[in-house]
C-alpha cells in the first residue's frame, strides 16, 4: 500500500476497532488489552518495576493499588503518559509519521517525569549529549535531525510496507537513538503506528526477546493474531 497520502490509506478492520473502543471506553476489548500489553511490556523493557496487574489497574481505575517502598514515582507516570502515547498513536495512525510526531510522543512519555526537571534533558527535543546504547555508538546530537529526515524520507519512498520495511526501520532509529532517554519506548510506539498505517498485524515485543529479532517479532505477530482471532478482527 502507498502510504504518501492519508486519503489513500484504507483503515484496516483492526485500526477501525481500536478507534472505536478508545471513543467509548470499552473496557475488555482489543483496546484494553493493547494499552495493557504494550505499555507493560514496554516499560518493563526499560526497566520498570510495576508489575503487570499494576500497570491494569493503573488503567482501568487510575489508581496503583498495592505498593512497595521501591515504587517509583517516575514508573506511575511514565505509564500513565504511555497510554497517552498509544492513544496519539491510534488518533493519528492514518498520517505520515513526521519529526513532530515523533518529538510530541516524546513530550507526552516525559512529562512530568524527573528527566523532565533537568535541565540538559531536552524533553520533545532531540538528544543535547551524545550517547550510547548497548555499547554501541549512536548519532552525535548535531547530525540526528538530519539522520531521522533521512529515515523518515526512505520509509515513505518504499511503494508497498512491508514487515521487514518496518523492522528496518526501527532498528535504524535505535541506532540514532534520537532522544537522551526513552527512546526504545518510542521505537516501539512507531511500530504500532507503521503497522496500523500499513494494515500489518502489530507485535508487541517483550523482554524474553532473542539474538535474531526477525524472528522474535515474527513470533510476536504470532501471538498477536491469536488476540485478534479471539477478538474476531480480520487481518
Amino acid at each position: 500500500m502507498n502510504t504518501l497520502k492519508e486519503n489513500e490509506i484504507k483503515i484496516s478492520p483492526l485500526l477501525q476497532r481500536l478507534r472505536q473502543e478508545k471513543s467509548s471506553r470499552l473496557k475488555g476489548g482489543i483496546y484494553h488489552r493493547i494499552q495493557i500489553d504494550l505499555t507493560y511490556n514496554s516499560n518493563h523493557i526499560e526497566g520498570s518495576r510495576l508489575s503487570k496487574e499494576q500497570t491494569r489497574f493503573i488503567f482501568e481505575t487510575n489508581t496503583l493499588g498495592a505498593t512497595t517502598e521501591s515504587t517509583r514515582i517516575d514508573d506511575i507516570l511514565e505509564t500513565v503518559n504511555h497510554f497517552r502515547c498509544i492513544d496519539y498513536v491510534i488518533d493519528h495512525a492514518t498520517e505520515n509519521i513526521t519529526e513532530n510526531h515523533i518529538k510530541q510522543l516524546h513530550l507526552v512519555l516525559k512529562t512530568n517525569t524527573s528527566d523532565s526537571q533537568k535541565s540538559w534533558f531536552a524533553v520533545g527535543e532531540y538528544k543535547k549529549l551524545a550517547n550510547e546504547v548497548g555499547g554501541q555508538e549512536t548519532t552525535q546530537p548535531e547530525d540526528v535531525q538530519q539522520e531521522v529526515k533521512s529515515l523518515l524520507k526512505s520509509y515513505y519512498k518504499t511503494q508497498t510496507i512491508t514487515f521487514d520495511n518496518i523492522l528496518d526501520f526501527h532498528v535504524r532509529f535505535e541506532r540514532i537513538h534520537p532522544f537522551q532517554d526513552g527512546n526504545g519506548r518510542i521505537g516501539r510506539l512507531l511500530i504500532l503506528w507503521q503497522c496500523l498505517q500499513s494494515g500489518i498485524v502489530p507485535f508487541i515485543i517483550t523482554e524474553d526477546f532473542n539474538d535474531n529479532l526477525t524472528d522474535t517479532c515474527l513470533s510476536a505477530q504470532d501471538n498477536f493474531k491469536v488476540v485478534m482471532d479471539y477478538f474476531r478482527i480480520e487481518y
